[in-house]
């Protein structure tokens, strides 16, 4: 399961999405991620899956490795469904005893499922097409007006681009760790939710130590380099826009302005 989220890894290709400004991926990922909540309708929800399944392909990235970092989120996407389908009011398809099964809440159900999972692959899309170093360019490229409001734009970028990191570093630490401990004995499966949890102090301690072990060894790294803030760095490869950034741009207004009329008039 843990190898299965690819939040924050990197997939190597050579498309044309992984040759596109990382500014035009990241702000073109807010603007789709953003008409994702502008209307709850299938239509609009149907350009939306089109639109980005048109995206994977250009982008090289196998759809089964796409999908698989939906299995992460199994479990939330299961329970909102659930919730939806039976606490929502409205015309009842079916009931049982206090439980009660809505037209209304089965609309409400499957559009929330549509946008959540479009909300994923869309996330995922970005950060495997972009290496953590563009990202973190791009996103202090774009944060750049927020300096006159003494926004530590740079600070902030650094952070996020850690932490995309040390995201697939700690889920390997995990997987490694969870296997020791398996060699040793270790029964994570077996009993009440209270026993799993005790199960998993093993794996956490000695997680939680080469975290923070990690953590100062960056720190001295970067200090060690005579890192202080982003004042006067430059970058070794600035970013530069290209005629395919344009055509992006382009087709992503269009994009959106599809969304807009398909869920104003339909």
């Amino acid at each position: 399961m843990l190898r299965d989220i690819t939040i924050g890894q990197y997939y190597s290709a050579d498309s044309v999405l992984h040759r596109m400004d990382p500014r035009t991926k990241l702000l073109g990922t807010m603007i789709y991620l953003v008409s994702l909540f502008l209307f709850d309708s299938a239509p609009v929800y149907a350009l939306a899956a089109v639109f980005l399944g048109v995206v994977i392909m250009l982008s090289k990235v196998p759809f089964s490795y796409m999908v698989k970092g939906l299995k992460s989120i199994l479990f939330l996407l299961l329970f909102t469904v659930f919730m939806n389908m039976l606490f929502v009011k409205g015309e009842v398809i079916w009931s049982f005893w206090k439980l009660q099964v809505t037209r209304e809440g089965l609309r409400k159900s499957g559009f929330m499922a549509a946008r959540l999972i479009l909300l994923i692959l869309g996330s995922n899309l970005m950060t495997l097409t972009t290496t953590p170093t563009r990202l973190t360019n791009a996103m202090e490229s774009v944060m750049k007006p927020l300096k006159l409001i003494k926004v530590p734009v740079h600070e902030i970028a650094m952070m996020m681009s850690i932490a995309l990191r040390f995201i697939p570093i700690l889920l390997d630490e995990t997987d490694k760790i969870m296997k020791a401990q398996l060699a040793r004995g270790a029964d994570f499966e077996s009993g009440n939710l209270i026993r799993k949890a005790k199960s998993m102090v093993p794996v956490l301690v000695p997680l939680f130590i080469s975290a923070f072990r990690r953590a100062n060894d960056l720190a001295m790294a970067m200090e060690a380099r005579c890192y202080h803030g982003g004042k006067g760095r430059t970058q070794m490869k600035p970013l530069k826009y290209a005629g395919r950034d344009f055509a992006a741009y382009a087709v992503l207004l269009l994009y959106l302005a599809g969304v807009i009329v398909i869920g104003k008039f339909l």
